[in-house]
């Protein structure tokens, strides 16, 4: 695997590795499972690639991009909360409305943003070659989001979102509004997995309607990654865990479609993923096997 192809790999790490931290808020801090991020991630991207077009400051329009993402995990938990529809359905509903809603955002399948305006442009030509700074620029904002969760995980809010998912019916029997941290939550996450979407167009130059196939498998794979190997120790433990995870994720995908040896094409990058994802579901088990 050449050097370029090794630093893709760690930058697209990074920028799943937002999509990682709003799949563990929903899945192990809220249990919920939430499959809106398939639709959430092309949104943040659509939002993003056609404010860049249009002229708008490009934090601006990432910052954009949350708010919507925000607003469909919003939606997702009020057909859960509001309307007692059952939590997976509830995202899969979202989920299939968020495709006709990018194709309306983005007027086409797809938009390119070659020669426009990103985060990334100012840091351009400063000494490093590109393919250092894009992964350095998104680890720095993935170093921010870390930071930011785990602070709110540990804060009352947090302490009562955690709650809510450990055990709702206790929770609310201490005074906390379930209802109301399931909302917090879902919008978080999906605010989180947007951002993803944002930076993977301005990083890669490009919105695609279909970017966010497949999102909340490497999400899950991610987060179960980083369980398997840094254990449950703690808030912090587990999203840095979400976080090399991801990393670990692509460089293994990038790795097996490198190596001649296998014979892989690029057009089996789903069967690799389902092979990582079960062997990263499969060792934890076998851990305890060994152990008992």
């Amino acid at each position: 695997m050449s050097q370029i192809a090794f630093w893709g790999a760690v930058e697209l790490g990074l920028v799943y590795a937002f999509v990682a931290v709003g799949v563990f808020l929903a899945f192990r801090v809220l249990d919920f499972p939430d499959l809106t991020v398939d639709g959430s991630f092309p949104l943040g991207a659509a939002v993003t690639a056609v404010l860049i077009i249009a002229g708008v400051n490009p934090w601006l329009a990432a910052a954009v991009a949350m708010a919507a993402g925000a607003a469909a995990g919003i939606a997702t938990a009020i057909l859960n909360v509001r309307f007692k529809i059952l939590n997976l359905l509830a995202s899969i509903l979202t989920m299939i409305a968020l495709f006709s809603v990018n194709l309306r955002v983005m007027g086409k399948p797809n938009v390119a943003l070659i020669n426009a305006d990103t985060m990334l442009s100012p840091f351009y030509g400063l000494g490093l070659r590109d393919f250092y700074v894009r992964p350095l620029f998104v680890g720095v904002l993935v170093l921010v989001a870390v930071v930011l969760v785990w602070r709110f995980l540990e804060s009352d809010a947090g302490l009562a979102m955690r709650a809510t998912g450990a055990n709702a019916r206790m929770a609310r029997a201490q005074g906390v509004d379930t209802s109301r941290q399931i909302y917090l939550g879902m919008a978080i996450s999906n605010a989180l997995v947007a951002l993803a979407g944002a930076l993977f167009a301005q990083t890669n130059g490009f919105a695609d309607v279909t970017s966010g196939v497949g999102t909340i498998v490497v999400g899950l794979a991610a987060v179960i990654i980083g369980e398997t190997l840094l254990g449950a120790r703690g808030t912090l433990i587990a999203l840095v865990g979400c976080v090399l995870g991801s990393i670990l994720y692509r460089i293994a995908i990038q790795v097996a479609l490198s190596t001649d040896t296998l014979g892989l094409q690029a057009s089996d990058l789903n069967f690799v993923t389902a092979v990582l994802v079960t062997v990263a579901l499969v060792l934890p088990r076998l851990r305890r096997g060994g152990a008992a």
